[in-house]
């Protein structure tokens, strides 16, 4: 079957950005817990769905269920173009040179796993180096740790400011032609910093360090052209931006992928097979080992045209707006303290109150119907920095309002009440 051309997205949404209409296509966020009106922020882990997203998997499910690629009959032939058409999207989505350069995966975290096994292996030796920062979730520091202990290379970790942000002059005084790659968060899954990743792209290549980030935060949040930024791979996934779980991309540039060995054997992946030798499919199948989540790939393209439809710009303006406005309510309370003040930040606050435990917060805010995240976020050497056991984390999405806000500070006020 000939692959899908990459889809032109069109960044400026088709209506007027309404976020109460926007709620009313969230089925989760009618629901209510303790007898309270659910108040979703925890974003940051995973999104909710929209309707549109949820009736395209139903849909495949019951009129389109089949296996893809492999089959002549017309249930297999809906269900691979559906599948492929949606990769086709989200290539578009990112501004991809081509769709075989999105990778469908189970999420970010597979997608780094993937570099790190292959390239990264095929790439990294003894004395060398791979570079990381202070703020990195775990699944882009246990990766590189794995891959240089297996060869004796070394870990070095970017400082960041109390601030959260990149120390910038000491990134540039540790590239050197000993880092073979630098693997980086787009933005901060914890503090909500938007790194300057088209700068550090930049700086690392002159060294002719290939770069990797992390988009597993920033795609949700903002518009991100993989070849305007010049990233060698870009790994993001489908459930922090409204779209099913246990899918991502890993997006790399061709010459990359196509000198890449696969990292799993099995069927899709292989173009022959004998009891000698098995040679390898093109790009992207190479790295597709066995049935995919079909069901997923598909759901993950229509929650690419629901973010298209509600426009990139407008939900990137409206989350700001919300980030802002929770960031001052907050700082108005005495004892609340904020980790993560970058001037250039997405919608994520992490802090605490007092001393209060964050799980104590975070159980008291429950109980009046607020979710959020608690402990570490998976960043324990972030939070070792910072010098707290963990943190309360309220993550925004474009469905947010004011009134959910307004909710978290009296939930906060509460908890400082309790624990008077």
């Amino acid at each position: 079957m000939a692959e899908a051309e990459v889809q032109t997205i069109q960044r400026v949404g088709a209506e007027p950005f309404d976020v109460y209409s926007i709620r009313e296509r969230f089925p989760a966020l009618k629901r209510e817990v303790y007898g309270r009106a659910l108040v979703y922020l925890d974003n940051a882990a995973t999104s909710q769905k929209p309707q549109d997203v949820i009736e395209r998997v139903t849909r495949y499910y019951t009129e389109e269920n089949s296996n893809v690629h492999r089959g002549v009959h017309y249930l297999s032939q809906l269900a691979t173009d559906a599948y492929e058409a949606a990769r086709a999207r989200i290539a578009g989505f990112i501004d991809a040179e081509s769709a075989k350069q999105t990778i469908f995966t189970r999420g970010t975290t597979e997608a780094i796993n993937i570099v790190a096994s292959t390239f990264g292996r095929e790439r990294v030796g003894r004395g060398d180096q791979v570079l990381i920062s202070e703020m990195e979730h775990h699944s882009n520091i246990v990766p590189w740790q794995m891959l240089c202990e297996s060869v004796d290379a070394e870990l070095k970790v970017i400082p960041i400011s109390d601030e959260g942000e990149i120390v910038y002059d000491d990134f540039e005084r540790m590239l050197s032609g000993r880092v073979k790659i630098l693997a980086i968060p787009h933005v901060s899954n914890t503090l909500g910093t938007i790194n300057p990743i088209k700068e550090m792209i930049r700086d690392a290549h002159a060294f002719g360090i290939p770069v990797l980030i992390d988009g597993a935060q920033a795609v949700p949040h903002m518009q991100v052209d993989v070849q305007d930024i010049d990233c060698d791979f870009y790994c993001f996934s489908s459930h922090k931006m409204f779209g099913p779980t246990g899918m991502g991309i890993l997006y790399g540039k061709a010459d990359h992928l196509e000198n890449m060995p696969p990292h799993q054997g099995g069927g899709d992946m292989i173009e022959t097979v004998t009891f000698r030798e098995t040679t390898y499919n093109d790009l992207p199948h190479r790295f597709e080992a066995g049935t995919p989540n079909i069901a997923g790939g598909i759901g993950f393209g229509a929650a690419v045209d629901f973010m298209v439809a509600t426009g990139l710009q407008a939900i990137a303006a409206h989350e700001h707006e919300i980030l802002e406005y929770a960031t001052a309510r907050l700082q108005e309370i005495d004892g609340v303290r904020i980790y993560g003040t970058a001037p250039d930040k997405a919608s994520v606050i992490s802090f605490l109150v007092d001393d209060v435990h964050p799980y104590d917060a975070g159980t008291i805010l429950d109980r009046l119907g607020i979710a959020v995240r608690t402990g570490h976020h998976c960043t324990q050497p972030l939070m070792q920095r910072l010098g707290v056991p963990g943190t309360v984390r309220a993550s925004f999405a474009l469905y947010n309002t004011r009134e959910d806000v307004d909710a978290l500070i009296e939930g906060v006020k509460k908890v400082k009440e309790m624990f008077a």
